[in-house]
């Protein structure tokens, strides 16, 4: 069986999309269309701008998603999953992929979704680190020990590596009892704020109006959501999935065992970037991975 994955933040960079925008008129009319939605030409960010440019939450969210969305579309026919997953980010982009959002609603929610965030990292500062070498059950114990704080295990990547998310204090304090029991790494990222924990709260009632308000359609395969890590037709579960994600952790370890499960056999990674095709080889040696390829 063969799952299409959809990369989160993270995965941008300059140039992004514009070999898309350049060999196909429908991928430009996209493109077009998105600038229009945006109410800003994000096509210079990401086709001419800088990595400061892009590193903003409002460009980079919509970058991301974009660039995914839009290759998917042009892999026309040739795209045929039986399943498809994305991180965080990624989520939205496999719903418009798999046909359960119209591209110019994924793009409004994307777009509000990236707002409301930035709106919660100044409201509720903090910050994630990436934990490697302990195990699930022994990083969800530091966090819980740790009082008057919030600090989560938000990010489920692969067995051994896990990220942590909550108050800048909070995830400063999880790094040292991490490192004092045992973990190779604990290291801070360099992100905006606490993502996929409670300290998210504020952009989660905002973009559960936008998701209510939203059409979604029944997909042409199952998705895989991060809430859960299982596989997911209904769309009423979808919504209700996608509005927890922004506060609860991601279950990509999960999804991945899942996946694999259920017959899992190849895995085509569409948009920037490696990183999940990294994450299944872990999972699984036997998987054949590969990016997408509009040149194919």
């Amino acid at each position: 069986m063969k799952a299409y994955v959809f990369p989160g933040q993270g995965a941008q960079f300059v140039g992004m999309g514009k070999d898309l925008y350049d060999k196909f008129p429908k991928a430009k009319d996209m493109f077009k269309t998105a600038n229009d939605i945006l109410g800003f030409s994000i096509t210079d960010i990401m086709f001419e701008g800088t990595a400061e440019d892009l590193k903003q939450t409002k460009v980079t969210q919509p970058a991301i998603f974009l660039h995914s969305v839009i290759l998917a579309k042009m892999l026309g026919d040739s795209f045929k999953p039986d399943m498809v997953a994305g991180h965080s980010l990624g989520e939205f982009s496999a719903l418009v992929a798999n046909n359960t959002l119209q591209f110019e609603d994924g793009l409004r929610l994307v777009a509000a979704r990236a707002n409301a965030m930035q709106a919660a990292c100044e409201q509720n500062p903090g910050t994630m680190a990436a934990v490697i070498g302990l195990s699930d059950d022994k990083i969800e114990d530091i966090c819980n020990s740790i009082k008057g704080e919030v600090v989560i295990a938000a990010n489920y990547n692969c067995n051994g590596q896990v990220v942590v998310s909550g108050s800048l204090k909070g995830v400063e304090i999880a790094c040292q009892l991490l490192k004092e029991a045992g973990a190779k790494r604990a290291l801070p990222l360099q992100v905006g704020g606490a993502f996929h924990s409670p300290l998210m709260e504020p952009a989660r009632v905002e973009l559960a109006e936008a998701i209510q308000n939203t059409k979604f359609s029944q997909g042409i395969c199952p998705i895989y959501q991060n809430v859960t890590g299982q596989a997911v037709n209904s769309p009423d579960i979808i919504k209700v999935n996608l509005i927890s994600q922004l506060t609860s952790p991601v279950r990509w370890t999960q999804t991945m065992g899942n996946m694999i499960a259920n017959g899992l056999t190849e895995v085509v990674e569409v948009g920037p970037g490696t990183v999940l095709q990294g994450l299944f080889k872990k999972a699984g040696s036997e998987l054949q991975l590969s990016s997408a390829n509009i040149d194919n």
